[in-house]
């Protein structure tokens, strides 16, 4: 009798543990007492995104934020070097810096317009990609918004930048240089340059953005002060979100 009330009490223990490991897996996709439903993680990605695109927009479309920002400001063209070289060297390194200050307020004024242009994208997302995304990098979610929108992204940025360098009339301080490039090039026998400044600032400009927006990602994922509202903090800061 007493053999079977040992033997019992050890399968009442062994199946307590059990049960409790059993319970911890299912607290686990449980945040606040409720279930964590993967519509709520999709909603709460495409919060993030929103809000990450919303802060990267505002801090890099005031004056000097590509400009004074190290990480995103847009130097020279690199394709276009030998004309910054030679106008340096000819006296005319106040243009230089000029040209470049008005590369970065292009983007600037560019990046004003930006967020409307993520929107579809962020839409398309699945719950599929956002358990994905929620369970990945800490910058996943922007890798993801990089592969589904770059190109498209391109199409749409590009028009803006192109109004933002005509409204900034950076030809006016491009032209020259390129001019005195060509002038010297005659006698040195060097190739004429000229670059795509559309082109280049466009490419920048996203960059830049996809730079700033994966800050602001990184910063929800770990920072709990950042996630402003409930469903963000229902999503990150539950134990799906490996970054807590």
């Amino acid at each position: 009798m007493k053999k079977s009330i040992v033997i019992i009490f050890v399968i009442c223990f062994y199946a307590c543990d059990v049960m409790k490991d059993v319970a911890g897996e299912v607290e686990s996709i449980r945040f606040e007492g409720h279930p964590l439903t993967e519509r709520e993680v999709a909603e709460g990605l495409k919060e993030a995104l929103n809000v990450g695109i919303t802060n990267a927009v505002n801090i890099v479309s005031v004056k000097n934020g590509f400009y004074k920002n190290p990480e995103i400001f847009i130097p020279f063209p690199q394709e276009a070097i030998k004309i910054k070289e030679v106008c340096e060297r000819t006296g005319m390194s106040e243009q230089v810096k000029q040209f470049e200050e008005k590369l970065n307020n292009a983007a600037e004024l560019a990046s004003k317009n930006a967020k409307d242009v993520f929107v579809d994208a962020i839409r398309q997302m699945t719950i599929n990609d956002a358990m994905s995304i929620l369970k990945g990098r800490d910058n996943e979610a922007t890798e993801y918004l990089k592969r589904t929108s770059s190109d498209k992204l391109y199409s749409k940025f590009y028009p803006v930048v192109k109004n933002a360098t005509d409204q900034i009339m950076l030809a006016q301080y491009w032209t020259p240089l390129v001019d005195k490039y060509n002038k010297v090039s005659i006698l040195t026998g060097a190739e004429k340059v000229d670059a795509d400044l559309n082109n280049y600032v466009t490419e920048k400009a996203i960059q830049g953005l996809f730079i700033m927006v994966a800050k602001e990602e990184t910063n929800i994922r770990k920072n709990p002060v950042a996630r402003i509202n409930d469903i963000l903090k229902r999503v990150f800061g539950s134990p799906l979100n490996p970054h807590n």
